[in-house]
């Protein structure tokens, strides 16, 4: 590999395995594009990363959500998602206290009426776009029932998701593309402080309110920590799941003997959902910035280097996970990294794996056989996270 690997060149969008790879055994930590961040690729070196924030800084990831042609505030910009130790601790805390597992657990009756409702609506026997039938509006809902948002919003969701995700990638000169990341932001922060407003006045039982009764030593959240945690968790809600969901209806069309084993023993469903979210994990790095210099894999790099530490390679790598490049629903023992580790592990992870399973369930009752619809598959443009945004499929009932 001569020059600088493009993570979002198609022919590497489509399938980047192949080029970490090669990078894991050539060049495991070297400089790629866009950006000209340095890929750390190699298991160990991840997990060496994402252990040391002392070290390497999630503040990289705030200066990517909040470049100077955005031109207003970002409470993205402010959320855990972007926070090191000390800091990030408090708020974790505070807000762990309200997104607790009895909470998540009590959403899951809810969640297979969603899941019920949208796969009884699918048509059959024709090419559909799986992620915007289904991978996308089962999230959608739960987070709209999570924060007791109108259901009127939810197809706005995933538009804001995806602009705040991909600002880093969005050149300088794209000014079109500003404007309307510009105003989406500004929508979501507007019906946010709107239902927040009203959350105040009128408590209910959603998590937004029980965020604003929380307390930890007398403590409670700021106005600005609702509002970033909020825009955090409609993106990283969003993107784990519909990104989750896309890849395993991928892999039950280009495996149907995956979909056969499934419809034969739904206990399964549990551990296939592990192996596709280390096969294929929503996250697909984490951004971080070098405090100090520091040494991996031979490579010395100075202080306020940003680095991008690759899940997606470090799950598939030898010295991690043998014959990584296999995907074996038979798998056990391996710490599963497709939602980070440490400080930073997803705070949403049994959320996403609740509404995973329940929507396979649902579909596996409705569907027997998943075949390629009209059209390529189309990705989206994230570093940070990957999954299909186009996902021609055909669901049939025999």
């Amino acid at each position: 590999m001569q020059a600088r690997l493009n993570l979002l060149a198609p022919e590497v969008r489509a399938n980047p395995f192949p080029f970490y790879a090669e990078l894991r055994r050539r060049a495991p930590v070297c400089q790629i594009d866009p950006g000209g961040r340095w890929a750390i690729t190699r298991y160990e070196d991840v997990m060496y990363v994402l252990k040391n924030p002392k070290l390497f800084s999630s503040g990289a990831i705030r200066k990517s959500t909040q470049p100077a042609w955005l031109g207003r505030h970002n409470p993205f910009s402010e959320s855990m998602f972007v926070m090191d130790p000390p800091e990030h601790g408090r708020l974790r805390n505070l807000v762990s206290r309200a997104f607790t597992p009895g909470v998540i657990s009590r959403l899951e009756e809810r969640i297979r009426a969603f899941a019920r409702e949208l796969v009884t609506a699918l048509p059959v026997e024709r090419s559909v776009n799986f992620v915007e039938v289904f991978a996308q509006l089962l999230p959608a809902r739960t987070i709209g029932e999570l924060l007791g948002l109108d259901a009127s919003l939810h197809s706005r969701f995933k538009d804001w998701s995806d602009d705040i995700v991909s600002i880093g990638s969005i050149s300088p000169e794209d000014t079109a593309r500003h404007a309307e990341v510009r105003a989406n932001i500004a929508e979501m922060e507007q019906h946010l402080e709107s239902v927040l407003a009203q959350r105040r006045a009128n408590p209910g039982q959603d998590l937004m309110s029980e965020l604003l009764r929380v307390r930890v030593d007398g403590e409670a959240l700021t106005h600005r920590e609702l509002m970033a945690f909020f825009f955090m968790l409609l993106v990283g809600g969003l993107e784990t799941t519909v990104h989750v969901l896309g890849h395993s209806a991928r892999m039950l069309m280009e495996r149907p003997e995956h979909m056969e084993r499934l419809q034969a023993d739904r206990s399964l469903i549990p551990r296939f959902v592990e192996e596709m979210l280390r096969y294929e994990p929503p996250l697909h790095g984490a951004v971080r910035l070098t405090t100090a210099e520091v040494e991996l894999a031979g490579v010395r790099l100075p202080p306020g280097e940003v680095i991008f530490a690759v899940l997606a390679s470090a799950c598939r790598d030898e010295a991690y996970c043998p014959d990584g490049e296999r995907f074996d629903m038979n798998r056990s023992g391996q710490q599963n990294l497709a939602f980070g580790h440490g400080a930073h592990f997803c705070l949403g992870a049994a959320l996403a794996r609740l509404q995973v399973r329940v929507g396979l369930e649902e579909l596996l009752a409705h569907c027997r056989r998943l075949t390629p619809g009209e059209g390529p598959i189309e990705w989206n443009a994230s570093m940070i996270a990957r999954g299909p945004t186009r996902l021609p499929v055909v669901l049939h009932r025999t």
